[in-house]
């Protein structure tokens, strides 16, 4: 009778403990960084009017789950296909942006053609702040649109992607990333 009311007594205690740890793992798991864009889906197409062949207007993008401790955030657009994606050699630079509040969910349309309040524009590959849109010279490239959490704030000086990369190193609690591709006659 002992031995049976100590086995039902430890396997309370175990489903006890079980349940805990449960409830522990769920609060502290975080909702991953996002981003995404209501103009295109990752992976597709990003339409002409974001171009140098239409409108040449940045995107929408939508920002959700930024971490806990985050002092600001990062974005970055770049191109690895140049001039080629059969060849690329370097990767070219379309925006840069940084020292966005942590509360900022979203970069509306054409949001490239100025800064938001508090932030700073860096300095693209046409060595001037702003949003420069995909304008490929040859084939299908690709776009990343990426998104950084920091636990610090950045220099209100315009940086280029390679002094954001050094300021950054050890201050990022997460990243996000939205993939887009272009090709000059795309809709």
């Amino acid at each position: 009778m002992i031995g049976a009311r100590a086995g039902c007594v430890l396997r309370f205690a175990a489903f006890a403990v079980a349940a805990v740890l449960l409830v522990v793992a769920e609060s502290s798991t975080a909702m991953s960084l996002t981003l995404t864009s209501s103009a295109f889906e990752s992976g597709g197409k990003i339409p002409s009017k974001y171009t140098c062949e239409g409108e040449d207007i940045s995107p929408p993008l939508a920002i959700a789950g930024v971490p806990d401790g985050t002092k600001s955030l990062a974005f970055v657009l770049d191109d690895p296909d140049v001039p080629d994606p059969k060849a690329p050699k370097r990767v070219w630079v379309h925006w840069v942006l940084y020292n966005l509040a942590p509360d900022t969910d979203a970069l509306p349309e054409g949001a490239g053609r100025g800064v938001p309040a508090g932030a700073t524009s860096g300095i693209n590959d046409w060595k001037r702040t702003g949003y420069g849109g995909p304008c490929p010279p040859i084939g299908r490239h690709r776009y990343f649109h990426k998104l950084y959490a920091l636990d610090t704030t950045l220099p209100a000086q315009p940086l280029s992607k390679a002094e954001l990369e050094a300021a950054v190193k050890g201050h990022v609690l997460a990243q996000a990333e939205l993939v887009g591709t272009y090709q000059k006659g795309d809709p």
